[in-house]
């Protein structure tokens, strides 16, 4: 071979080694940016989709402390004691009044107006230890039907509902309306004596993340309450697409790309750990393929955690590289 050969050979082999280690620089930039929206993404889910339940919980408790909306006797309700335990591991132990209904907001009920109405505002008080939420939501019920009828229905609109988490000062803002029916009837003051409740829920909401980002997002659950050492709140998705029939929450999230969230492990809330989710499992299908899969109810090790817990709960998101590995990732929540 002349020497000349050798040279182009040589020149060859350095272009060829620069774009290998290029190509190489440029799939672990795109990995680590993937792996960075999948992870924001499931945080987002999890903070959204949580806080709903948790606004929905509160519209719960005020439509069934009021004898005259409610139908029933709700002096369960009313004049009980609720300790609860926040990320801290601190006991606060919160009294159930008219006017302590629920610890971070005020209640107010209009009978005088058709529909009757019921307005939640939040002050901003941090008694849960792990957040903030300040906004109104305001429910209103048609005069002559009672909550606890089989098949009532409500309409909620939310204003501006702010939560901010403390540990990381996320914050996300909620607009938008919910409809919640009572599809078997039952109130939640008697739940011990029945032997189950079921809610369905149909949402459109905007979601506001960091710099001013809007997001439209829909939701379709139904929610079956059950009574267990408390109340025990299992939740699964309503919605088909044509294809699954799981899906609760579909939109557009915060990177501009279409989603879907499927509930295939149904999700549940007990009331004994301080009506925090503890188990459950969400698939997210998005359009750019980056599905992955969010496991609910963890310790810090990933291991499924005892009831009430200490600390945070965590979940696992665990989601595929191109080729068929994948990564779990563990976050609190």
């Amino acid at each position: 071979m002349h020497l000349k050969n050798y040279g182009h050979l040589a020149i060859l082999t350095i272009a060829l080694t620069s774009l290998v280690i290029s190509c190489s620089k440029d799939n672990n930039k795109g990995g680590s940016s993937n792996q960075s929206t999948v992870q924001t993404q499931s945080d987002d889910q999890a903070m959204v989709s949580n806080e709903t339940d948790m606004m929905g919980n509160d519209a719960n408790a005020a439509l069934s402390s009021q004898v005259s909306i409610n139908g029933a006797s709700v002096n369960s309700l009313r004049f009980g004691k609720v300790a609860v335990n926040d990320v801290n591991e601190q006991t606060h132990t919160l009294g159930i009044t008219d006017n302590s209904l629920i610890c971070d907001a005020t209640v107010v009920t209009d009978t005088t107006v058709n529909p009757r109405t019921i307005t939640i505002t939040y002050n901003g008080t941090n008694c849960w230890g792990n957040r903030t939420r300040t906004g109104t939501v305001v429910i209103s019920i048609a005069s002559g039907v009672h909550w606890m009828d089989q098949g009532a229905v409500v309409s909620i609109a939310v204003q501006n509902l702010t939560i901010t988490r403390l540990s990381d000062q996320k914050t996300i803002t909620i607009n938008g309306t919910r409809t919640m029916t009572n599809l078997s009837g039952g109130s939640m003051t008697d739940l011990a004596n029945d032997v189950s409740i079921t809610h369905t829920i149909s949402d459109q909401f905007s979601i506001t993340f960091a710099d001013n980002l809007v997001r439209s997002w829909q939701v379709a659950k139904q929610r079956v309450f059950t009574y267990n050492n408390g109340i025990v709140m299992t939740t699964t998705g309503m919605h088909s697409d044509g294809t699954y029939s799981n899906v609760a929450e579909w939109g557009t999230n915060r990177f501009g790309t279409a989603f879907e969230s499927l509930i295939t492990v149904p999700k549940v809330f007990r009331q004994d750990c301080d009506f925090r989710l503890v188990s459950g499992q969400n698939e997210i299908l998005r359009s750019d393929s980056l599905n992955s899969t969010i496991t609910y109810g963890l310790d810090v090790t990933g291991a499924p955690t005892t009831c009430p817990g200490s600390g945070n709960y965590y979940l696992e998101v665990v989601w595929s590289f191109p080729g068929g590995s994948t990564k779990p990732i563990i976050l609190p929540y």
